[in-house]
């Protein structure tokens, strides 16, 4: 009882002080708890159960998110097991859509709600992995008493937001563990763990949207995985959450079509149809391993045609 009295006077102090504690991401999280969900930390409701057949019916309708994800998840429980740490997918609004964790360990996960048809919103649960990930969209550790809930203070969860392959947010990838010992550096650990899962499911997600474009990765944001999808003319089609960022384009939907040279910052100065050929004349001679003859012959024109095009481009071409 003391324990649950300090961790909900904890709450309420830091939410209405100045100090630097309350500037930080947690208490961002427990001040929307309260003064925009209205929750209380003292609040006992165990985390809403969706009825079975609703459950089936939101399964059905991220399948293949599901489908993709069932080898990294495999993976990562097997991983996390022996820690005795369950792994939770949820959708975007918190809703657990799958639960990995031993048979041993279920019946203690179930009476903490930590099971697949539970709702762990941040405007239901309050700060907490699944929750706090979507709602800041960030990757979260959230350690025993920085959860909102008093109920929720034995738990460590580490979750990753998963982005579909048109930058738009799917849900949640989670690892919670109720057990006493768990350390703040085993937590680190598992983090990596979680967002490199995360960033398998949602590369996977993103190749098969886009299965006859080139796949090219580019440089993004810290861990997250940055790829854009070109296609056969050159021109963009698609980009991960993290590469659109990367390279200030629409956060999710459709993107504007433009040549993935622009974006990647290869302009060789030219324009129009001047650059357009060069890239052409460029491919010819790289598939022909620099043969000339074969290059123009690829390309339907003549060998000295070929060499006079290679003059007005600037293109030294070493074989013959």
């Amino acid at each position: 009882m003391a324990e649950s009295n300090s961790h909900e006077f904890k709450v309420i102090e830091t939410v209405q002080s100045n100090s630097a504690a309350a500037r930080s991401q947690i208490a961002a999280s427990w001040y929307r708890s309260i003064h925009k969900h209205g929750l209380d930390p003292a609040g006992k409701r165990q985390a809403e159960q969706l009825e079975s057949y609703k459950l089936v019916r939101k399964q059905d309708e991220l399948g293949h998110m599901l489908s993709v994800a069932t080898p990294p998840l495999d993976s990562l429980h097997s991983m996390v097991v022996s820690s005795g740490c369950t792994v939770l997918l949820s959708d975007a609004d918190g809703l657990v859509l799958q639960q990995r964790c031993s048979g041993n360990d279920e019946t203690i996960f179930q009476e903490w709600g930590l099971c697949a048809g539970s709702t762990w919103n941040e405007s239901v649960e309050g700060t907490n992995g699944i929750g706090t990930c979507l709602a800041e969209e960030r990757r979260v550790t959230i350690h025993r008493d920085q959860h909102f809930h008093t109920k929720n203070i034995a738990m460590s969860c580490m979750g990753s937001p998963i982005y579909g392959p048109r930058g738009e947010l799917l849900g949640a990838l989670d690892v919670s563990s109720a057990r006493a010992d768990q350390t703040e550096s085993f937590n680190r650990l598992i983090s990596a763990m979680v967002s490199q899962t995360a960033n398998i499911i949602e590369s996977e997600l993103f190749k098969e949207t886009f299965p006859k474009d080139r796949i090219v990765m580019t440089h993004g944001a810290g861990d997250a995985v940055s790829l854009i999808a070109v296609d056969g003319d050159d021109i963009l089609v698609g980009a991960t959450r993290a590469a659109r960022i990367a390279f200030e384009l629409e956060k999710s939907g459709p993107l504007k079509a433009c040549p993935a040279s622009d974006i990647l910052g290869k302009q060789s100065g030219r324009s129009g149809f001047a650059k357009a050929e060069r890239a052409v004349v460029l491919r010819a001679l790289a598939r022909t391993n620099g043969n000339m003859t074969k290059a123009a012959q690829a390309l339907g024109i003549g060998r000295a045609t070929l060499y006079r095009r290679l003059k007005k481009l600037d293109i030294d071409n070493q074989s013959s």
